[in-house]
C-alpha cells in the first residue's frame, strides 16, 4: 500500500530502523533517532543499487515521487542515475563559483575585514550571477570580458581592475588544483582601460585643519558619531580599525588602544598609544556605550559596529566634499604634518600609521618598538591639533625630532 503523508509522520522510531515502503522501488527509513530518509532502490547491469533522495519533511512524498518518476526515466533510456548524480556533483564542485569560494575561503582569514568583504561581494554581485555555474576551465576570456564590460559601463572601473586580478587568482587556484589547465584573465591583459589612481583626500594645511577640528567640535549629529569624529585625527588609525573598535581593546589606565591582528589590515596586532585628549572623548562616550561591544555601534542596533559610510557622510554635512576630506584623510593629515612640522622620526610615523617597518637587518618591528618615542609623539601631536583649533600661530620646525 502506498504511503501517505499522515502515515510517514504516525510512525514511531523502533530500536532498529525500519522501511516504510510506498510504490516503485521508493521507500522511507526511519531510524531509532526518528530521522525519515528517502531511498531508491533500482538494477543496472544486474547488480542492485541505492539512491538516497533527500529527508522527509525537507523533501515531501510528492518531491520523492517526482524524483523516482525521473529516475525511472534515466533507466528507460540506458542511464545509471546514481552515476548521472556524480557527475552533476564533479561539475558543481568545478564550477567557477565553487571554486572561488573554495579560494576565498582558504586566503580571506589572512586578509582584513574590509578587504575580504569587498572581495566576496565583488565576486557574488558581479561574477557569479554570470559567469558561477560554468565550469572554471570552460570559462572563456570573451565570457570574462563581458562581465568587465558591464563594470566598466556603470562607471566602476577600478572595481572591474579588482574583479579581474581577484579572477586570475580564481583561475591559478583551479590550474594548482587540477581543475583548469590555464589562467584565462592572462589574456585580458589590456582589455580594460587603465584606472586613475587615486589618493585619499585629506586636508593638510594647518590653518584648514584648525578649521576643520573646531567644526567637528560644533558638529551637531549623534554623539558616537561625534566622537568618533574627534579621536580619528588624535590617533590616524584607518577608518575601519576606528568604526569597529571594540571596548576590551582599551586600556585606559595604561593609556592604551590594542587592537588585535584579527581586525588589523597588515595581519599583525598593534598598539595605539592614548593622549590625555583621547582619554577624555573615550570617557565622554563611555557611559552611553560601554556597557556594550562595541565604542562606536551602529546607530540601528548595537549588535553592529557604525556603518562604514558614517564617518565620511558627517564629513559632508560639514560642508566638506569627498575630494577634500575623508575619514581616510585624516592618516595623511598626521603623516605629512608629524614629519614636515614637529620633525619627527619617518620610522616612528610609519610604525604608528601600522605601515610595515623593518630595521636594518631586515626584520619587522614589533607591535612594542619605539612605544616611549610614540606616547610622546601621540601627546605632541594632540597638543599640536589642540593649539591649531584654539588658533594658535604656526611655526613649522626644522630638523628630526627623535
Amino acid at each position: 500500500m502506498p504511503l501517505t503523508d499522515t502515515a510517514i509522520r504516525n510512525a514511531r522510531p523502533r530500536e532498529k530502523p525500519v522501511k516504510l515502503f510506498d510504490a516503485g522501488g521508493l521507500y522511507l527509513i526511519l531510524t531509532p533517532a526518528g530521522a525519515r530518509w528517502w531511498r531508491f532502490d533500482y538494477r543496472y547491469g544486474g547488480k542492485r543499487r541505492t539512491l538516497s533522495m533527500g529527508v522527509y519533511p525537507h523533501v515531501s512524498l510528492k518531491e520523492a515521487r517526482a524524483k523516482r518518476v525521473e529516475a525511472r526515466k534515466q533507466l528507460a533510456t540506458g542511464g545509471d542515475p546514481s552515476a548521472t548524480r556524480k557527475a552533476a556533483k564533479a561539475a558543481e564542485a568545478d564550477s567557477f563559483e565553487a571554486v572561488a569560494r573554495e579560494w576565498y575561503a582558504k586566503h580571506a582569514p589572512r586578509w582584513g575585514p574590509g578587504h575580504a568583504d569587498n572581495t566576496i561581494r565583488c565576486l557574488e554581485q558581479d561574477v557569479f550571477p554570470r559567469l558561477g555555474a560554468r565550469p572554471v576551465g570552460k570559462v572563456t576570456a570573451p565570457d570574462l570580458l563581458e562581465v568587465l564590460r558591464r563594470i566598466e559601463a556603470r562607471g566602476a572601473l577600478e572595481t572591474a581592475h579588482r574583479v579581474l586580478q581577484n579572477c586570475r587568482r580564481v583561475f591559478r587556484y583551479a590550474i594548482a588544483t587540477g581543475r583548469a589547465e590555464r589562467d584565462t584573465a592572462a589574456d585580458l591583459r589590456g582589455a580594460l582601460p587603465p584606472a586613475e589612481e587615486k589618493h585619499h583626500a585629506a586636508i593638510t594645511d594647518p590653518k584648514a585643519i584648525g578649521a576643520l577640528l573646531r567644526a567637528i567640535d560644533g558638529y551637531q549629529g549623534d554623539l558616537p558619531t561625534r566622537c568618533a569624529l574627534r579621536l580619528a585625527p588624535l590617533t590616524f588609525v584607518r577608518p575601519g580599525e576606528l568604526r569597529a573598535a571594540e571596548w576590551t581593546e582599551f586600556d585606559l589606565d595604561r593609556a592604551e588602544w590594542n587592537i588585535p591582528a584579527s581586525r588589523m589590515k597588515t595581519r599583525e596586532p598593534h598598539l595605539v598609544p592614548l593622549s590625555v585628549q583621547a582619554i577624555a572623548i573615550l570617557c565622554e562616550i563611555c557611559p552611553l556605550t560601554g556597557s556594550g561591544r562595541y565604542v562606536f555601534p551602529s546607530l540601528r542596533t548595537a549588535a553592529r559596529p557604525m556603518s562604514e559610510t558614517t564617518i565620511n557622510a558627517a564629513l559632508r554635512r560639514m560642508g566638506y566634499a569627498k575630494d577634500e576630506m575623508t575619514g581616510h584623510g585624516f592618516r595623511a593629515m598626521a603623516r605629512t604634518l608629524l614629519d614636515e612640522v614637529l620633525g619627527v622620526r619617518p620610522d616612528f610615523i610609519e610604525h604608528q600609521l601600522a605601515h610595515t617597518v623593518r630595521d636594518p637587518l631586515g626584520r619587522a618591528y614589533n607591535r612594542t618598538t619605539h612605544l616611549p618615542e610614540r606616547r610622546d609623539m601621540m601627546q605632541r601631536w594632540a597638543d599640536y591639533l589642540d593649539g591649531l583649533k584654539n588658533g594658535a600661530e604656526v611655526v613649522p620646525l626644522r630638523g628630526k625630532l627623535a
